[in-house]
């Protein structure tokens, strides 16, 4: 959310239309990562969003955008270009394994997470069989899926993950339009599953796994940072 704040005119502030530009994205997604908080945003008195120039580096460069030629006043407090180049070198992208059976539900998923660039790495599968490949093969850093799937359904799927103590290492989104009670008595989730309630749009799941990109990122660089000074 966003705060009136007075700006003076060494800020190096850009409009949301200018964010947007920079991010290769639509304004109304830079919108609603100002809402979402995944953009920091202040509202000068007048009522316009003015959103910091180094966020906005910094969420291009998690998104595997170039640096690009800026003026001196604001390069001087940017990072380099080869410092960019640097960061991507260390940082493998985060693996997500999306499933549902709605394979035009996928393909949205897929396409409005493309705005996350290199820093994601998104697969599919439209049934519990075939997730459970993908996983095999690779755990990923995020699973999202809904339970109502053909053949093995979603509650099985985790369930079997469970069982093969396959959950531990990474975070796990169920989406379901079932209450608590309902899903308890089909047999429940495992702890560690966190429900999200349907309907879902691919534009809402983006805004939320841009909050969780860049939070693991930063644990992620804390631990680096740690070990470094080991």
């Amino acid at each position: 959310m966003s705060q009136v704040i007075p700006l003076g005119p060494a800020s190096r502030m850009l409009t949301t239309r200018e964010a947007a530009t920079r991010l290769g994205v639509s304004l109304r997604t830079v919108q609603l990562w100002v809402e979402a908080s995944i953009l920091p945003a202040a509202r000068t008195p007048g009522g316009h969003r003015r959103i910091p120039y180094n966020a906005v580096e910094a969420l291009a460069m998690s998104m595997g955008l170039e640096s690009l030629g800026v003026p001196a006043a604001i390069a001087a407090n940017a990072p380099s270009q080869a410092a960019a180049h640097a960061h991507h070198a260390e940082v493998r992208p985060l693996r997500i394994v999306l499933v549902a059976q709605e394979r035009a539900w996928l393909a949205a998923c897929v396409s409005a997470l493309e705005v996350f660039g290199q820093s994601v790495a998104v697969e599919t599968a439209d049934n519990g069989y075939v997730a459970l490949l993908r996983i095999g093969q690779e755990p990923p850093d995020l699973l999202v899926t809904t339970l109502e799937l053909p053949g093995m359904d979603g509650l099985q799927m985790l369930s079997t993950l469970e069982t093969c103590e396959s959950l531990g290492g990474m975070r796990v989104w169920a989406l379901t339009s079932e209450t608590p009670e309902q899903l308890s008595a089909r047999g429940g989730l495992p702890p560690m599953v966190e429900t999200l309630s349907l309907p879902v749009s691919p534009e809402a799941l983006a805004i939320r796994t841009g909050r969780w990109v860049l939070a693991r990122q930063a644990t992620e660089h804390s631990i680096r940072q740690e070990l470094r000074q080991e």
